[in-house]
This record gives structure tokens, sequence and C-alpha cells, in this order.
């Protein structure tokens, strides 16, 4: 039985050590996300302190070693998915992964890493999931009698071209396979691998069956390096406009987000830059913060940008109604008030200064569907694979 004094000396001897505040959020090299943020379907809370002790995971300077990519393959029951929101320009898309190792810390595809399980945080960009059947589903897909083409967009909510795709190729053998149907395809990136495909592409768009769209939020490598830390880098994205546009592939600039008091000041320079590359249409999207990329963004802007933090949450604020997000069909892209006006002016008075011609969603809608074919059975999927595949073989 222990004395009082006993337990005073104890709570004396170990006062301040157990809940110290908890450290600084650090950055890790080549990371978008500052933190493994908790997912919203996770049932367990989790709270971090500092307890005082140097851990295996920390460099010898504090901050977190770095974090390796896991890639796991998933063998997805559907491949297609479709949209019905009025402000997207294509009703049906294409991811051949989960997850994106570019580690964009605005990515609105973060949440999506909650439905798994994993934080929408850094494991959204590192534990990544790659989709090896698509070739094969996408071709089920489009031998359907009742498949009806449309535009599909390739790459909408993860990057098609992320590392991991020099040696999965994945997008390319999805690509063959539209290709072979003469099937209409949209690609989106901030990688220079798309110049890996631009033999199928630029055969394809020779038809009027293939367009481009490459995103550039920044010309400021340092930015850029924070912003997206495993994307090409913004001199290298323009170089890959100007490789696509000489191979005869249509390319418009996705200048999105649009970050207050961090991008915006570029705007202009941005849709410059890419016209004298070869651009020929343009579009942007103002910031978008759903669900938990918002925590995410803002310890971003504390890690990244802390003396201009308040700034830029005040301006988002402004553009969506004094809230930090309006999922509203007709103002979750471009934003609302006063700042919002002034940034479509920006872009449309530059865009027309450039002659850089209609939007990306008119182009996405001049695509040439009247030669589409059904793709043929693989002779090895003759019989039971057949039958998976959802078509009927040819007599001759």
């Amino acid at each position: 039985m222990t004395s009082p004094d006993r337990d005073l000396d104890l709570d004396q001897q170990y006062e301040g050590q157990v809940m110290l505040p908890p450290k600084p959020l650090v950055p890790s090299k080549g990371r978008g996300a500052v933190s493994n943020l908790q997912g919203r379907y996770e049932v367990n809370g989790r709270a971090s302190f500092d307890d005082g002790w140097v851990h295996d995971d920390d460099d010898d300077d504090g901050a977190p070693s770095p974090i390796k990519t896991r890639v796991t393959d998933e063998y997805a029951k559907t491949i297609l998915s479709r949209n019905a929101s009025p402000d997207i320009p294509f009703n049906v898309s294409l991811n051949p992964y989960r997850g994106c190792e570019h580690g964009c810390i605005y990515c609105f595809a973060r949440p999506t890493h909650s439905y798994l399980g994993l934080s929408p945080g850094l494991d959204f960009e590192t534990r990544l999931f790659a989709k090896v059947n698509a070739p094969e589903l996408l071709r089920r897909e489009l031998s359907r009698p009742s498949y009806v083409p449309e535009s599909i967009a390739l790459g909408v909510n993860t990057d098609a071209y992320q590392p991991c795709e020099r040696q999965l190729g994945l997008t390319r053998r999805v690509l063959e396979v539209l290709a072979e149907c003469q099937h209409p395809v949209g690609l989106i990136t901030k990688s220079s691998l798309i110049e890996r495909d631009i033999d199928i592409i630029g055969a394809m768009a020779a038809r009027r069956q293939a367009m481009a769209s490459v995103t550039i939020t920044t010309l400021d490598p340092a930015i850029s390096r924070t912003l997206e830390p495993r994307a090409a880098a913004p001199a290298r994205r323009l170089r890959t406009i100007r490789t696509l546009t000489d191979a005869g592939i249509p390319v418009s600039v996705s200048v999105a987000p649009i970050i207050p008091f961090v991008t915006e000041p570029e705007l202009e320079k941005v849709l410059e830059a890419a016209h004298d590359a070869g651009a020929v249409g343009a579009h942007y999207v103002v910031l978008r913060l759903p669900w938990e990329v918002n925590p995410l963004f803002q310890e971003w802007l504390q890690a990244h940008f802390p003396e201009r933090a308040q700034r830029v949450m005040n301006r988002v604020r402004e553009m969506r109604g004094g809230k930090e997000y309006d999922s509203d069909f007709s103002r979750r892209m471009h934003g609302e008030g006063v700042w919002a006006d002034l940034i479509r002016q920006r872009f449309t008075k530059t865009v027309e200064r450039l002659g850089m011609g209609g939007s990306h969603g008119r182009r996405f809608e001049q695509l040439d569907f009247s030669h589409f074919r059904r793709p043929q059975m693989v002779p090895a999927a003759a019989g039971k694979q057949g039958a998976q595949a959802g078509g009927q073989l040819d007599l001759f």
C-alpha cells in the first residue's frame, strides 16, 4: 500500500514528461501531405503527442524518414466510371490506379482513400493500387452489344502516367485497346511519360480520336516541389506540350487549381507560356477543398507558407460564400463573388488575347465516334475466358 506522499512524489517526477505539446508538423521530403490524417470512415481515433523519446522513424535532425511507395495489385470488377455532373465535360472516365504518387496536396481524389480504410494523407501517395486487369475489363465493356461509344477521359481522378506506370504499362495497354477499336479518348496528366505513347496517341489524333491536356499550376519550381512534389517540373511540362503539339496532338493547358496568393499571381504567365509551347485551349479551376482535402491543405499551408496561410484561407472563404468549400455544381469549379469574378475576367481576357480558341469541354465533344468498332476477341480468350469478356466469338 503506497502512501499519499509517495504518489505525490511520482506525480512530481513525471510531471511534464507524459503529455508534452505535439511536435510541429514537419514535411517529408518528396511528399505533399504533411501528415497521415485519419480518414472520415475510421472508427478508432488517434492523437499524437511528444513523449520525449527519439523514434526510429526520425532522422538525426528530427525530420521523419522517407516513406517508401507500395503498389498493390487490384483485380477490379468494373473499369468505366460514369458521372452526371453538369460542370464536367465528359460522362465516362477510366482510372488505372487508385492513389497517386505525384502527391499533389490539393488533389480532389484524396478522400477516396477513406473508402479503403486508409488515410487521404500520406497513404494516398504511398499506398497505391494498380488495376492490373484494366485492359481486359475495357475490352469486355466495349464488346457489349449495348455499349454506346462516348469519349473516355483517361486519368482524371489519379494520374494515368504516375511513376509506377513506367514499369506496369497499364495506361499504354488501355490505349492499345482504344486504338484498336478507334474509340475517342482524352488524357490529362502532369507527367512527361505521356510522350512514350505518342505513337498511339498521335495516330488516334490524326483521326480526331484523341486529345491531351497538361496541368500546369505554377511556373515556380520551388512551389511546385512542395505543391506537387513527384510530378514533372513546370519547365518539363511545357516541353511535353511542345512535343505533343509537334506530333499533331491537340493539347490544352489546365491551370488547376488556382490558389490565392500562391499560384494565382502567375495566371497570365502560365497561359502565355503554355501558348508559346503550342497549347490550343485552356481551362481553369479555383482551389477546391472537399472533405479531408481541407485540413490536409491547411496543414501544408502552415508548413510551407505560414506567413500567408490566413490570407489564403480568408480569400478561399470569400470565393465560397463564407465557407471553406461549396459543392454546388454551379459554383464548385470557379467560386463566386468579387475575387472569383476577377479571376474569371483575367483568364478570359488572356485566353482571348492569345487566341487559344475554344474551351477544353468543346474540344472533347468534337472527337470522332463514327469509326468505332467493337473489339475482336483475343484467340486465347475462347471458352470460359471468352464468356467473361462478354462478347460473342466471330464465326469467320
